[in-house]
């Protein structure tokens, strides 16, 4: 029987793992990941921003107004019609009843379809969006949902009338 011994240094252990969890580190910062904010950031406004703009949603810098609001203990009409636009989204703000949520009001600056503001509404309960919604404050606006932002929602804008200028082909 033959018996193999091997003198280990503790400090040579040491530099190998630290440098192999430098290594980790360094290509997790430059892999990326994914671009969406997480709910860490959340709690800054670069971070809801972010969100927004993940969306296509083009805001202001700084929300219009924002503070603590109150999700309803007992539903009712409002609130399931409400919930229903979050549901919508894949939001459920049913799970939060009675809680004190953030709300963000932001202006979107990008929605073609209005001719009067429109606001990015988002709720947050500990650093994560629970829901939200697009406001378009037309006389004959609505309420959307908080999904991301398409030309398809914008309509075309009026334009010089060419009905007496022939058609060219």
């Amino acid at each position: 029987m033959m018996v193999m011994t091997a003198k280990v240094d503790k400090k040579k252990i040491i530099i190998v793992l630290l440098g192999a969890l430098a290594l980790l580190g360094a290509i997790l910062l430059l892999a990326g990941g994914d671009s969406t904010p997480t709910a860490t950031t959340l709690a800054s406004n670069d971070g809801r921003v972010a969100f927004l703009q993940n969306l296509g949603y083009e805001v202001t810098t700084s929300p219009v107004t924002s503070g603590q609001v109150r999700i309803p203990e007992t539903s009712d009409e409002i609130f399931d019609k409400y919930n229903q636009l979050q549901k919508s989204a894949g939001y459920d703000l049913s799970q939060y009843t009675g809680k004190l949520v953030m709300r963000y009001v932001y202006r979107v600056n990008n929605y073609l379809s209005s001719t009067e503001p429109v606001y990015a509404t988002l709720l947050i309960y500990k650093d994560a969006v629970i829901g939200g919604d697009v406001t378009d404050t037309a006389p004959k606006g609505q309420i959307h949902p908080l999904t991301p932002y398409t030309q398809q929602e914008a309509v075309t804008l009026p334009t010089e009338d060419h009905s007496t200028t022939p058609a060219t082909g």
